[in-house]
């Protein structure tokens, strides 16, 4: 008897070892899932590691309801969200809207506060003066400049906490978030992940990128920033875990006027193109703050801009100037 006992013990470690093997290597096999979509008028991509390509799929589906819900809260473009019916009631009356909404703006507002208005949400209602598709070769006149921002001014954006609306001042005024819009966005999205128990992913909102967890081969996530000299080149791989990263530039769409590089990232309280920085990488815990500061930064520039990264230790910065001088 004691001799079978002892026996049935082993064989029971044993079959306990099995099922722990069995668990673990399940554990190891993680797929990769990604997705590119078009929201809010711009690509994203959207990655998932999950135990198969069907969870992964499921996931991913939920993370673009997620932020397809965000842009018919806040698209400026689409007549029936809640930011437009902000701006076409502009001088006329206040409008409630969800209180997600009105913590947006509630912090928009104090991005601008904090960068002493480099950062403004109320430029949507600029006028359109300054042109980025190669036909503009002369400088705006200094009126038509200042005219182009007559209704601009965040200190105009009346807020009613108790009764969660929003009023802006002046006939014409309009707000946006296609500053701050994609980042926050991209946080919704990787907060709705972890929610549901999704240890790794990306979402990558044209840019504004959130990660969390780890890739299937348990390393970090790799982002590389891209020399905007030099085609291909990658000056810095970020290896990222819970991170996120907002890049701001002019690269793509600029205007050169008398050998000056003029950003299609303004001013909001000049009505000029930022100039200076061609590239202002920003990445920490959140990717709404990252895309908040890289914009506020283009405008303020080299010197200025340094200081505020500086003042939010949580975020490491990586500027690119005019001239191609990297200052990480």
């Amino acid at each position: 008897m004691k001799k079978r006992n002892a026996c049935y013990t082993i064989t029971a470690q044993i079959a306990l070892v099995f099922i722990f093997l069995i668990q673990f290597v399940q554990a190891q096999q993680q797929v990769m899932v990604e997705r590119p979509v078009i929201l809010m008028g711009s690509v994203f991509q959207i990655t998932i590691v999950a135990e198969d390509s069907t969870r992964a799929n499921q996931f991913i589906d939920m993370t673009i309801a997620e932020m397809t819900r965000i842009e018919n809260l806040i698209s400026e473009w689409q007549p029936h969200t809640q930011i437009s019916q902000v701006n076409h009631n502009a001088g006329i009356k206040a409008i409630e809207v969800d209180r997600e909404v009105f913590d947006l703006t509630k912090r928009a507002i104090a991005y601008s506060e904090m960068t002493n208005g480099a950062f403004d949400i109320s430029i949507a209602a600029m006028d359109r003066i300054w042109l980025f598709d190669g036909t503009m070769d002369s400088i705006p006149s200094p009126q038509a400049i200042k005219k182009s921002i007559a209704k601009v001014n965040y200190k105009d954006i009346i807020l009613d906490s108790t009764n969660s609306t929003i009023f802006l001042k002046n006939k014409g005024m309009k707000i946006g978030f296609g500053s701050i819009g994609k980042g926050y966005a991209a946080d919704k999205g990787r907060q709705l992940m972890i929610h549901n128990n999704v240890k790794a992913g990306i979402v990558n909102a044209s840019g504004d990128i959130a990660t969390w967890g780890l890739q299937p081969n348990k390393k970090p996530w790799l982002i590389g920033i891209n020399n905007p000299f030099k085609k291909n080149e990658i000056i810095k791989i970020l290896k990222l875990k819970y991170d996120a990263v907002a890049t701001s530039g002019s690269y793509e769409k600029y205007v050169e006027i008398d050998n000056v590089r003029y950003s299609h990232i303004i001013n909001p309280t000049t009505g000029y193109p930022a100039t200076g920085l061609t590239s202002v990488t920003i990445y920490g815990p959140s990717a709404e703050f990252a895309n908040a500061l890289s914009t506020s930064i283009i405008v303020l520039g080299e010197k200025e801009g340094k200081k505020l990264a500086k003042k939010h230790p949580l975020y490491k910065y990586l500027f690119i100037t005019d001239k191609g001088k990297i200052i990480k």
